[in-house]
């Protein structure tokens, strides 16, 4: 509630490149709150000092080759020291995993397939990226060949599909609902929820939610400008000096102009089976409308999401997976209080009818 921490809260400082630094801050806390990214770059050592010196590890990555990585490196030792590490406890991807959840829950009878629909408002002076997201993304879509390798060796069990096979949307297509454009969100929510589903199905034996995220761009205008910026940067990721290139562009210092005004909305539209059908037998018959809205998503709302998702961590203790481990959000905190910790800290979780889209 402070404006500025006190006098007793001291600074230490440590550095990736320096284990001993980061093993003395380790042991100094219970938990880390790691916001250093690219975290292909800095984040492992942070990660492993955290589980050697037995403190549990919070970050807002957006990256599935770290997110995954750490998984099949520290799992395993992070259960044996009884610590959590819980990636993407940022915008990505705390209002999709938990929103996927909060629409189960809220559904009357078996929820099978939800779809998100990601709308960004921009106040007057526009939006922007930072810094560390953006290279996140170049250097992310540079190495997807890589990503294939990683979970290749994790060797993950596939998630069943229960009730109706939710429909794979095309690249551009127009959406009724909201009368626009939409795109599939190349964000990390759809893996994180895919993981979190599998965890949820295999330690729980709770029914699979299968899920596609979009993001809403507008009319016609702006699908040709995205084609163009998108075909341009998909031919510079794959070069180095293409990347150089674009990781130049610096993108931070509008940061203070974008936050006025700006907001987010993701709409979730879920179906499934009512009460007492059977999921595995004919067609859905019950349908839900939720939605996740909160303020502009960087610099506002991901740290709201990761300091509640440390307080849940803190002292919703007993309602955690048993075991430590590397987990997602949803399957950290599905049995938590994070969404109404989120609803008094303004990302807020509510059900709405199809009309108020």
């Amino acid at each position: 509630g402070k404006a500025a921490p006190g006098a007793e809260v001291g600074v230490l400082l440590c550095d990736v490149g320096d284990a001993a630094s980061l093993a003395a801050m380790a042991r100094q806390t219970r938990l880390v709150l790691n916001c250093v990214g690219p975290y292909r770059f800095f984040g492992e050592p942070v990660v492993e000092a955290c589980v050697e010196n037995g403190a549990s590890c919070i970050d807002i990555s957006g990256e599935p080759q770290f997110l995954e990585g750490m998984y099949l490196k520290y799992n395993e030792k992070a259960a044996e020291k009884g610590v959590y590490v819980i990636g993407s406890c940022g915008f990505d991807s705390i209002p999709a995993d938990m929103g996927v959840l909060y629409t189960r829950d809220k559904l009357k009878g078996t929820l099978t397939a939800v779809e998100s629909f990601l709308t960004v408002k921009s106040g007057p002076e526009g939006s922007c990226v930072h810094d560390g997201t953006w290279k996140s993304a170049v250097y992310g879509l540079a190495d997807q060949d890589n990503l294939r390798k990683l979970r290749k060796k994790i060797g993950y069990a596939p998630v069943p599909v229960v009730g109706a096979k939710l429909k794979k949307r095309g690249l551009v297509f127009y959406n009724q609902e909201f009368k626009e454009y939409s795109i599939p969100f190349m964000g990390s929510d759809a893996s994180v929820v895919k993981r979190s589903q599998r965890y949820l199905h295999t330690a729980l034996q709770e029914t699979p939610v299968q899920y596609g995220a979009y993001v809403n761009i507008g009319g016609l205008g702006s699908v040709i400008k995205l084609m163009f910026a998108g075909i341009l940067f998909l031919l510079l990721v794959k070069f180095s000096f293409g990347r150089k290139l674009l990781t130049k562009v610096s993108v931070q210092n509008a940061k203070e102009l974008s936050m006025d005004g700006t907001s987010f909305t993701m709409t979730f539209f879920g179906e499934g089976y009512s009460e007492g059908q059977d999921p595995q037998n004919g067609k859905p018959n019950v349908k839900i409308c939720t939605e996740v809205k909160g303020p502009e998503p960087g610099y506002v709302a991901t740290p709201i999401a990761m300091v509640q998702a440390a307080v849940s961590l803190l002292e919703d203790a007993a309602c955690l997976p048993k075991q430590g481990g590397v987990y997602s959000p949803g399957a950290a905190f599905s049995k938590t209080k994070l969404i109404d910790r989120l609803n008094k800290r303004g990302v807020e979780f509510s059900v709405i009818s199809k009309p108020e889209v």
